[in-house]
């Protein structure tokens, strides 16, 4: 793979895309037009019945979030919020039992999304990110490194996470505003399929988009090479 084949869909500027349109064309790096194996690859898992089934339910619930689209020329009316579609998501999968995984500094959050869910007839099991209260030191951290400097720190245990809602053969886990990084080891480890509700973001209220809409304005700096670093005040 050359430079110049490597995809990089972000940044194609085809107005009629081989990905979306029959007679679609696409750029030089275009894996639609290039990654025809991978393709045949990636159909042939969908063939087997529960991935078929789980990506089936998928679409339909993608489809249910618009209205009017028995209207033509049609424009777009979408009508659900993504806390709703969990809910249906998961009665069309059949699923029971539901984990929650949280951040602690969300707790009002995932009390909110327990009493939704509970509501909805399931089965919820919740488990916070500092579950066992093991020390930061235990995963080398030093005390400077510490949120808290000079106290004692539980870390977040996103692997103990998973590993309980393994034990309690949840369903489906839902993630509610785990840290970057802790969040990808829950993915690793969780035996359930896993869906996000919330992406933590401390400074934008749990928006990360909102920096993404004004990366051209007021977070400009972002686009410069390096990040600064943080800043004591």
């Amino acid at each position: 793979m050359t430079e110049k084949t490597q995809p990089t869909c972000a940044v194609c500027a085809v107005s009629h895309r081989a990905c979306t349109e029959e007679e679609g064309k696409g750029p030089v790096f275009c894996p639609t037009e290039n990654k025809h194996d991978i393709v045949r690859k990636a159909n042939l898992e969908y063939e087997k019945p529960e991935v078929r089934r789980f990506a089936r339910m998928a679409s339909i619930q993608e489809g249910e979030c618009y209205a009017n689209r028995h209207i033509k020329p049609y424009v777009s009316h979408p009508v659900k919020p993504r806390v709703q579609e969990v809910c249906e998501f998961a009665k069309k999968m059949g699923f029971q039992k539901l984990g929650v995984a949280f951040c602690i500094g969300l707790l009002k959050e995932a009390r909110a999304l327990t009493d939704i869910l509970m509501a909805q007839g399931f089965e919820v099991v919740s488990v916070v990110c500092k579950v066992g209260r093991t020390p930061k030191e235990s995963i080398g951290i030093k005390d400077e490194e510490k949120i808290r400097i000079g106290e004692f720190e539980a870390m977040c245990s996103p692997i103990a996470q998973a590993m309980v809602l393994n034990d309690a053969k949840t369903d489906f886990n839902v993630v509610v505003g785990l840290c970057v990084g802790h969040d990808s080891l829950f993915f690793r480890y969780s035996e359930a399929p896993v869906t996000v509700l919330v992406a933590k973001d401390r400074v934008l209220g749990h928006n990360p988009a909102a920096a993404l809409y004004t990366s051209g304005s007021y977070y400009k700096r972002l686009l410069r090479p390096g990040i600064d670093p943080p800043t004591d005040t």
